[in-house]
C-alpha cells in the first residue's frame, strides 16, 4: 500500500506544472471528481467549488489550485488531476493593446468594433447602450454595456419596444468572463451578418441582437493577464480575501434564485449575490429583454408560452459541447418542453453537441439567465457550452487559432439554425 501511495504521489508531481514566474498567476488544475447526477453532484456545487459545465459519465470537473484537491478529500470526494493548465511566459497586457493571448480582442476593441460596424453599415447595424458595468457605476473605470442590432432596416426596426415588426434573435458572449471563445464567436457572427453572406440574406425579416461582452469588468480582469489570461468567472463587485471577487451573473437572475447549484460564499465562483437580480449587469440585461420581447407566458413552472411567441435568446458559454435549455433549476419539464427539445436537437445535430436540460447532462443550477428569459417572458432560451473538455482546442483558453478552424464552423451552423427557428419557435 505504501508503494502504491508513493507511486500516486510521484504521478501527481509529474502532472503538476512548473511554478508560475514571479508575479505571474498561481498554478491552476482541472480535477476530475466522481459526482453522479443527483445528490452527489448537487452537494459538490453547494459547497461552492468551481465546477465546470462539463460531465464525463459519473465525473464532474473542478477548477482549483494546489490546495483544492485537499479540500475536496476533506469533504469526502475523491479527486484526481485531469489537466494542469498550460503555463506561458507571464506578460501582462499593456495599455492600448487591442488583443491578448494570441489574438483575442480586449473589451475596448469589442466596443470599438460595434461602432465601426455601425458606421460602415448604417443600413444594417444600430448600436444600443443598455446600461453600465458595476465599476462604471462606482466611478472606478468600467464600461458602457453595448449591444448591436443588425437587420435590413425599415421603419420601426431596432426600436426598444416589444411590439417590433420583426422576430428577434438575441446572442450574447462572455457572461462568464473567462470563457473567451464566446466573445470571439460573437465578433465573427457580427462580421458575418454584414458581409453579404447567406446569413445576411436572412436579415430582411429578422432582427439579430448581439452583446459580445456581457460582463466587461470581469473580462478586463481576464485580459489583464496578457499571455496568461486570468481565469476569472464573475463580475467585479465585491471583495474577497481567499478567492475571486465578484458575483456569478449566471446565478444572480431572479428565476428560482438562491436554490440549487449556487453558493452563499462570497469567495465562491458560483456566488449568487446578496439577493436576486442584485447586479447592475443582470438588471440591465433583464431590462433590455423586457424591451425586446412580449411576455407570452402565464406565471407558474408548468405554464406554456403562447403558440405565437417569436424570437429566441442564446447565451454562449464554454465548455462541454452542449446545447442546454430550461429548466436548469430542476429536471422538471417546461410547458414548451417538446418544442425546446426540437430546437436544441436541431442545433446540436449540426454541431455534434449533445442537447438536454442541465440536470439531465451535468447538474442543476438556479438563477441562470436562460431560465429567467423563459420564466419571465416565455421566449425560448438556450445555453451553448462551446468546446471540448480536453485536447488542443479544449478548455477555457484554447489557442486563438482554434476559433477559426474548430469552433466557428460549428457555431455558425447553429446560429443559422437559430435565425430560422426564431420566426415560429413553438
Amino acid at each position: 500500500m505504501r508503494t502504491a501511495l508513493a507511486l500516486l504521489a510521484s504521478l501527481a508531481l509529474l502532472l503538476s506544472p512548473s511554478p508560475a514566474p514571479a508575479g505571474g498567476p498561481p498554478a491552476t488544475f482541472v480535477l476530475r471528481v466522481p459526482a453522479p447526477l443527483g445528490d452527489s453532484a448537487q452537494r459538490l456545487l453547494g459547497l461552492g467549488y468551481d465546477v465546470v459545465e462539463q460531465r464525463d459519465g459519473e465525473d464532474l470537473f473542478v477548477v482549483g489550485d494546489a490546495h483544492t484537491a485537499d479540500k475536496l478529500r476533506a469533504d469526502g470526494f475523491r479527486p484526481a488531476i485531469e489537466t494542469a493548465m498550460p503555463s506561458s511566459q507571464w506578460a501582462p497586457r499593456s495599455l492600448g493593446d487591442t488583443t491578448y493571448y494570441g489574438g483575442y480582442r480586449t473589451v475596448t476593441a469589442h466596443i470599438a468594433h460595434l461602432d465601426e460596424i455601425s458606421a460602415a453599415h448604417p443600413d444594417l447595424a444600430t448600436v444600443v447602450d443598455y446600461g453600465d458595468s458595476w465599476r462604471k457605476t462606482q466611478g472606478s473605470g468600467g464600461y458602457d454595456l453595448k449591444a448591436v442590432c443588425i437587420t435590413r432596416k425599415r421603419p420601426g426596426d431596432c426600436a426598444l419596444v416589444p411590439t417590433a415588426p420583426k422576430p428577434r434573435l438575441f446572442v450574447m458572449g462572455q457572461l462568464h468572463a473567462r470563457e473567451i471563445t464566446t466573445g470571439d464567436m460573437a465578433w465573427r457572427f457580427i462580421d458575418d451578418l454584414v458581409s453579404g453572406s447567406d446569413l445576411t440574406a436572412l436579415l430582411g425579416d429578422l432582427e439579430v441582437w448581439v452583446v459580445p461582452i456581457a460582463n466587461p469588468d470581469g473580462v478586463e480582469i481576464v485580459e489583464s493577464g496578457g499571455d496568461s489570461p486570468v481565469l476569472h468567472r464573475k463580475n467585479a463587485n465585491g471583495t474577497c480575501t481567499n478567492g475571486p471577487r465578484g458575483v456569478d451573473l449566471n446565478r444572480n437572475a431572479g428565476s428560482h434564485w438562491g436554490e440549487v447549484g449556487a453558493s452563499t460564499n462570497k469567495c465562491s465562483d458560483t456566488y449568487r449575490g446578496p439577493r436576486a437580480d442584485s447586479e447592475v449587469e443582470t438588471q440591465a440585461l433583464e431590462a433590455l429583454w423586457r424591451k425586446l420581447y412580449r411576455d407570452t407566458r402565464a406565471p407558474g413552472d408548468t405554464a406554456a408560452a403562447a403558440a405565437d411567441t417569436t424570437g429566441a435568446v442564446i447565451s454562449m458559454h464554454s465548455y462541454g459541447n452542449y446545447v442546454l435549455f430550461p429548466w436548469g433549476w430542476s429536471t422538471q419539464k417546461t410547458g414548451n418542453d417538446a418544442a425546446l427539445r426540437k430546437m436544441a436537437g436541431d442545433m446540436a445535430q449540426l454541431s455534434g453537441f449533445r442537447a438536454g436540460q442541465p440536470g439531465e447532462l451535468i447538474y442543476n443550477a438556479s438563477g441562470a439567465t436562460d431560465d429567467w428569459v423563459y420564466d419571465d417572458l416565455g421566449v425560448p432560451s438556450f445555453v451553448w457550452e462551446i468546446g471540448a473538455s480536453s485536447g488542443t482546442c479544449g478548455g477555457f483558453v484554447p489557442p486563438y487559432s482554434c476559433q477559426a478552424d474548430v469552433h466557428w464552423p460549428k457555431v455558425r451552423s447553429m446560429l443559422g439554425s437559430a435565425m430560422k427557428a426564431a420566426h415560429q419557435p413553438y
